[in-house]
């Protein structure tokens, strides 16, 4: 099965994660979401117009900016997620598997979190205020997780003040954090590695690893003990295109030796993921 489709059930499934999460955890008790999910719930608990419509019109602007700023493949696949949870909102009945308030914030946000986490590592977003975390972590090295937190407190004051019932945007505020912390453990593109290299086939490993654009430096060694002269390779990359960069490494060199170390932390030019 074609890697691109994989991706595109992958955030069909976690589209449906995510209505999932919406319609038995958190609208029946009026708790909200983060971002534009949350935004448009609060605007359904006051209007008449669908969860569904009011998710599926807020994201479109975002969406279009995400389109110039983040590639087409990531908007293709969180068009896909919009589109999905859109529909999959309204098939799924609204209908409360919990009573207590706490425990809808917390299975409501597992699931949401879960969800867009999926679609983040299938390469999309489920959209929303995911879109511009991708944006603002890929220029600032912020989890996205904790990104989304720190925007979704905007919609807690709102819901805060609209609804006059701070216990609800208090619970609603645990939700959103619930799912910032499950999306930052599935989605572990800000986790940084260091990969060293030595191979005997450098100009055809290089060749695959500079298509990642990731900069690559080669070292020319020698071993202590056979005397032979090698390249190592070095480069910087995040854990989440460490199974790419594994690929190419047994595609290119399968006697290469290679060591992968945690980086703590990374000054000057580093592409973000």
């Amino acid at each position: 099965m074609p890697r691109y489709l994989l991706s595109l059930l992958a955030v069909v499934f976690g589209s449906a994660l995510i209505a999932a999460g919406f319609n038995l955890f958190l609208i029946p008790v009026r708790l909200l979401s983060g971002g534009v999910s949350g935004l448009a719930m609060l605007a359904s608990y006051f209007t008449p117009l669908s969860v569904s419509l009011l998710y599926l019109l807020l994201n479109i602007p975002l969406l279009l900016a995400g389109w110039f700023q983040l590639g087409r493949r990531f908007i293709t696949l969180s068009i896909a997620s919009v589109t999905a949870a859109t529909w999959l909102i309204e098939l799924i009945p609204v209908k409360p598997l919990v009573s207590d308030t706490l425990l809808a914030s917390v299975f409501g946000g597992v699931l949401v979190g879960i969800g867009s986490g999926i679609s983040f590592r299938a390469g999309g977003s489920s959209g929303g205020f995911d879109i511009l975390g991708s944006i603002i972590s890929r220029r600032r090295d912020f989890p996205i997780g904790s990104v989304l937190v720190s925007l979704n407190a905007l919609v807690i004051l709102a819901a805060g003040y609209l609804e006059n019932n701070w216990n609800i945007a208090l619970a609603s505020m645990l939700s959103m954090y619930v799912t910032g912390r499950v999306v930052d453990f599935i989605h572990i593109s800000h986790i940084k590695v260091t990969v060293f290299i030595v191979t005997n086939r450098t100009d055809e490993m290089l060749q695959e690893l500079l298509a990642l654009q990731r900069g690559v430096t080669k070292i020319r060694t020698e071993g202590a003990y056979s005397h032979t002269e090698k390249d190592m390779l070095m480069t910087v990359t995040t854990r989440y295109e460490l199974a790419e960069l594994k690929r190419i490494v047994k595609k290119s060199d399968p006697q290469a030796f290679v060591n992968i170390v945690e980086t703590v932390g990374v000054m000057g030019s580093f592409r973000k993921g």
